[in-house]
């Protein structure tokens, strides 16, 4: 089983909704938390699950969920800026906020800052 199936089941069949984020989790290993809610029975009731998926710091490789929820396209792109998680199948998977020429993941903990920045003028 992927991290995709229980994803497809949980759209098809439950209605969750997603929303995601990304970690550097201990033991040298980063995750990709996708937090799923369902707001059937009222807004004072919603039903939660979360969904953490680990992957090796050193080739850090996920398969995208942009395709079962294409409000993940925006929390997988910026994991894979700010921490260097690629995700398998993602269309637009490219740097969203720092410079394309930018080296490096800046929240990862072994992230090295560069002495040099090159500011440029906002005209």
């Amino acid at each position: 089983m992927t991290l995709v199936d229980p994803c497809v089941v949980s759209v098809e069949n439950t209605h969750f909704n997603d929303t995601g984020g990304s970690i550097c989790a201990p033991g040298g290993s980063l995750a990709s938390v996708y937090h799923l809610t369902r707001i059937q029975y009222g807004i004072d009731n919603p039903e939660e699950v979360c969904i953490k998926v680990f992957a090796q710091k050193d080739n850090p490789r996920i398969p995208s969920v942009f395709w079962i929820w294409r409000s993940a396209d925006f929390q997988e792109r910026e994991s894979y800026d700010m921490v260097g998680i690629s995700y398998d199948n993602h269309p637009r998977l490219k740097r969203i906020l720092m410079p394309e020429s930018w080296i490096g993941w800046p929240l990862r903990k072994d992230y090295i800052t560069p002495n040099f920045y090159e500011i440029q003028d906002a005209h």
